[in-house]
């Protein structure tokens, strides 16, 4: 009786449910501010560099542009790409083009066009690298959100600023930095509501410190556990989620993990307070209310991602309803038929989309940085593009730092095992994150795959490897001999990170190099 009554004490189950505050430093926040600022300046540095239109740009600028004069993505006249080069876009043509990724994305580009036009690369790139270095101070969020260190949330955001592929599709008028964005977004908004979500259960359990109630009472309200009411920053994550469907569908997969863990984690947190009937409340009084959270309330935003297409006449599919009559849900009004119908051609396309390309890279191969994307290459002889000797190279290739891709993978098998093991959930949620990610991909081993699909999971092995480090760097009661060790390791790996990620620069930014140091930039890549 003695036991049950300590573990019913107001100040035991607040122990249980909310983790004692962190002490910060004065200027601790200094790091990750530091990190951010240097994010942003390698995002932005020459950022129409080069002046082309390289690889998937040549479907989202036109398409972006189009959005922006038309509401609409339209068709162009041949020749297009070098005149948007030129600096003298043409006009699109009046015939609609069909398009397989929905308009959120594009909107996020054609943004950067309308503040700076679009006869310049800065237009179709500047919302790509503005979005990248934003999601680096949400992975400085998450860090601290999850670990509540700021050398933790700094390492995490260090890793994100200097990898690659991060940097890489900050800079390209590409989609997949905008996926990853909002991801990532509704990832941190999610850690935000489980820490408002069990402040609420305190409160309203009556444990809050000077609202303790009697023991009867509070017997009572621990048989369901209360409701918590409204849960804004889910709904706010169903938001970030709607968008981040909104780029592209593969979103889903994601949006179904972060869906799943948000319950697990009300779950949870009844169950650690005490709840007798923990599993059904949670189910009924948090489960069914997540679900219109983040469901509902994501695909109300991801329909208005289509507001341009709804506006229009001469839209792809537009007048679909009014041309097949009868088919179709019926129980839909006429425009959400219409868009079902282009959904269900662009959902066959993408499922029987198998076509063999030079840069495929299956999933087995991202973490490996086995087939790394080329989106530009030049090769200048002397006298051209600053180049002084007799052959030199120009490229811009999405490869990771493989220093931190090769020990990310250590990272999510430790990572795995705390959670098994250890149950600890920090590293649980993004073991879960990373795995809704990136295991449905093998469910499509026909479909054409390329290594930047791996960039919405990028953020969730950072943060494991910070994670981990944070492991190495030991704990506040660890002896000074221990701490010390530590952060030399951590210090070495840091600095190694750093002087590899300068080498590998030159072919991120489509430096101007000799073609035998080109060569040797690529020299673990040389088997492909």
């Amino acid at each position: 009786m003695g036991t049950l009554r300590r573990s019913l004490a107001p100040a035991a189950l607040r122990e249980r449910l909310l983790p004692a505050p962190a002490a910060v430093a004065r200027f601790a926040w200094l790091g990750p501010l530091l990190v951010v600022l240097l994010g942003g300046l390698l995002r932005f540095h020459r950022l129409s560099h080069p002046d082309a239109i390289v690889f998937d740009e040549t479907y989202y600028v036109k398409d972006s542009y189009s959005l922006l004069l038309h509401g609409y993505e339209r068709q162009w006249p041949e020749g297009a790409d070098e005149l948007f080069v030129a600096g003298t876009p043409p006009e699109a043509l009046a015939t609609p083009s069909y398009v397989v990724h929905p308009p959120a994305g594009k909107w996020l580009i054609a943004f950067g066009m309308w503040l700076f036009g679009a006869e310049d690369p800065l237009g179709w790139r500047f919302s790509a690298a503005l979005v990248g270095t934003l999601s680096i101070a949400l992975v400085c969020a998450a860090g601290w959100l999850l670990f509540r260190s700021v050398t933790v949330a700094t390492l995490a955001g260090l890793f994100t600023a200097v990898d690659g592929l991060h940097l890489v599709q900050s800079r390209l008028a590409m989609l997949d930095v905008f996926l990853m964005f909002f991801v990532l977004l509704a990832f941190v908004l999610l850690l935000l509501d489980r820490e408002h979500g069990r402040r609420r259960l305190v409160a309203r359990l009556g444990v809050a410190p000077g609202r303790d109630v009697p023991e009867a009472e509070l017997r009572r309200r621990l048989e369901w556990g209360p409701w918590l009411g409204v849960r804004w920053w889910r709904i706010a994550a169903g938001a970030a989620c709607g968008l981040a469907v909104g780029v592209k569908w593969s979103a889903l997969f994601l949006v179904a993990g972060l869906g799943v863990l948000t319950v697990l984690w009300d779950l949870n947190a009844r169950r650690v307070a005490g709840v007798r009937r923990w599993l059904p409340a949670g189910v009924l009084k948090d489960g069914v209310p997540a679900f219109f959270a983040v469901v509902g309330t994501g695909l109300v935003v991801y329909v208005s991602t289509w507001a341009g297409w709804f506006a229009s006449t001469d839209a792809y599919d537009r007048t679909w309803a009014q041309q097949h009559p009868g088919e179709g849900p019926q129980w839909l009004p006429a425009p959400l038929r219409s868009l079902w119908a282009y959904h269900s051609s662009a959902y066959g396309f993408h499922s029987g989309l198998g076509t063999e390309h030079a840069y495929e890279a299956l999933p087995w191969l991202w973490l490996t940085l086995g087939r790394p994307t080329s989106y530009f290459y030049e090769d200048p002889e002397r006298g051209r593009s600053g180049c002084a000797v007799e052959h030199c190279s120009q490229a811009i290739l999405n490869i990771g730092n493989p220093l931190l891709w090769w020990t990310a993978i250590a990272a999510v098998l430790v990572a795995a095992w705390l959670w098994a093991v250890r149950r600890d959930w920090r590293f649980g949620a993004l073991t879960g994150v990373f795995a809704a990610g990136y295991l449905p991909w093998f469910l499509y081993p026909e479909r054409t795959m390329y290594y930047f699909y791996a960039l919405p999971v990028q953020p969730a092995l950072m943060l494991m490897l910070a994670g981990m480090l944070g492991l190495v760097l030991g704990r506040p009661g660890d002896t000074v001999r221990r701490r010390r060790a530590g952060l030399a390791v951590v210090g070495v790996f840091t600095a190694a990170v750093l002087l590899l990620s300068a080498h590998f620069a030159p072919v991120w930014y489509a430096e101007t190099v000799e073609y035998a140091q080109w060569r040797e930039r690529m020299w673990f890549t040389a088997w492909i």
